[in-house]
């Protein structure tokens, strides 16, 4: 196996690459064209994460000589490059037909790969690989609005609830309400991508029961203003502490705050926090009108792609189909520590073992909703962000909130 030494290239290094690409290789052929191998010599450019490659057996390069091992038809020439999934899509349409042949992305970009022409649509292989390996919303979270699948995920993306044990038992967590009358409880309620978990759970809908609906727009729901009104007096509550720029951290460390909420990349340095007390857990309820609301958040992932615009799209797509596999996602978790989106894994030991792992599963399955791809979601984010700072600082009070709602909803609600 050949692979070119890695580099870790910034994302402005790899954008003069790609720029470069454009006048240098003019003949790449589409996922339909002639230029696919059936074998011989062929290059792949892969595009992953620094910690995915660090080591002469880093994650990839160990998944690139099983791949290897298991196509003696391809004698291949790896050319690998350190582009991340929060990059990858920016970086790739610069120029789809000089970016990676592989490369891993954020889910949230999708529509903006497909725009572009970038991303490949999954093989009926690769759909049944699709279908056994990922739950209903983690598929969803690949699917454009025409239906089809565009990526494998690797990685779930979503958010969940980390607290101190010494404070909280197990009962306890089940309720935010309860929480906040035990303990202090830190949450992110400027942040446009963790509050509205109170909204989905009320009955909020965002392009549809399955996220794809454009014409379904955005609805908060008939209980929209009585959501706005409890979040109201959360904040007011003396137990809440607003979590932003990493204070809900600092607060675990030295001990005035008991619960923060984040993701499996914030694990290590709670757990650090915490020390023994570390506990980790799914999302709880709130009560609304005397009712136990689930909280939902949104759900995302990573996912690997091939790129439609290489000059080997069979080899591409059966690599992607290679590094999404269970064996593959595997051994991720195994050499990174990185939670696998194949639900089959769920049952392995060392990942049931895992309380990260067994959190993020569980959001997933039974307290998210998919983060729509579409476009006009990107009208939400702001206007999100604005209403929740309004509810911190409290220009958004129990008095004015039904208005205050309505107000926010017409930003961004289709009639």
């Amino acid at each position: 196996m050949k692979i070119h030494a890695k580099k870790a290239l910034s994302v402005l290094a790899i954008s003069t690459l790609v720029l470069a690409g454009c006048s240098s290789d003019k003949d790449s052929k589409g996922a339909n064209g002639s230029g696919d191998s059936k074998g011989g010599k062929i290059t792949l450019s892969v595009w992953s994460s620094q910690e995915d490659q660090d080591g002469s057996d880093g994650w990839l390069q160990s998944v690139e000589k099983k791949f290897e091992e298991a196509h003696p038809d391809y004698d291949i020439t790896w050319k690998n490059s350190v582009v991340g999934a929060d990059q990858a899509a920016t970086t790739v349409n610069q120029d789809p037909s000089a970016a990676a042949d592989v490369y891993v992305y954020a889910n949230d970009r999708l529509g903006s790969l497909l725009d572009s022409g970038s991303v490949g649509e999954l093989s009926d292989a690769s759909m049944k690989q699709l279908s056994e390996q990922a739950e209903d919303t983690i598929a969803a979270s690949v699917k454009g609005q025409d239906g089809k699948a565009y990526g494998l995920p690797i990685e779930p993306n979503t958010w969940f609830m980390y607290y101190n044990k010494a404070k909280l038992n197990q009962e306890d967590i089940k309720s935010f309400d309860t929480m906040l009358s035990k303990a202090k409880v830190s949450f992110p309620m400027s942040n446009s991508w963790y509050y509205p978990a109170f909204y989905a759970g009320a009955g909020a809908s965002f392009f549809g029961k399955d996220g794809l609906d454009e014409k379904a727009g955005i609805k908060l729901g008939d209980k929209a203003g009585e959501v706005t009104k409890y979040l109201t007096s959360v904040v007011k509550n003396p137990n809440f502490v607003n979590d932003s720029e990493g204070s809900g951290i600092g607060g675990l460390a030295n001990g005035s705050v008991d619960v923060v909420f984040s993701g499996s990349w914030d694990a290590k340095n709670i757990k650090k926090a915490l020390g023994d007390n570390y506990g980790v857990a799914s999302l709880p309820t709130f009560k609304l009108d005397g009712q136990d609301v689930q909280m939902k958040a949104f759900s995302g992932s990573k996912a690997i792609a091939y790129n439609p615009n290489t000059k080997n799209p069979k080899a591409a797509s059966e690599f992607a189909a290679f590094l999404a596999s269970t064996e593959s996602q595997k051994s991720h978790f195994d050499k990174n520590g990185v939670i696998p989106a194949d639900k089959s894994l769920a049952k392995d030991a060392a990942i049931a073992a895992d309380p990260v792992a067994v959190a993020l599963f569980e959001t997933v399955s039974n307290a998210s909703i998919l983060q729509p791809t579409l476009k006009p979601m990107t009208d939400f984010w702001d206007p999100a962000t604005t209403f929740g700072k309004a509810l911190v600082n409290g220009e958004v009070n129990s008095e004015n909130a039904v208005a205050k709602t309505d107000a926010w909803t017409s930003s961004f609600s289709k009639k």
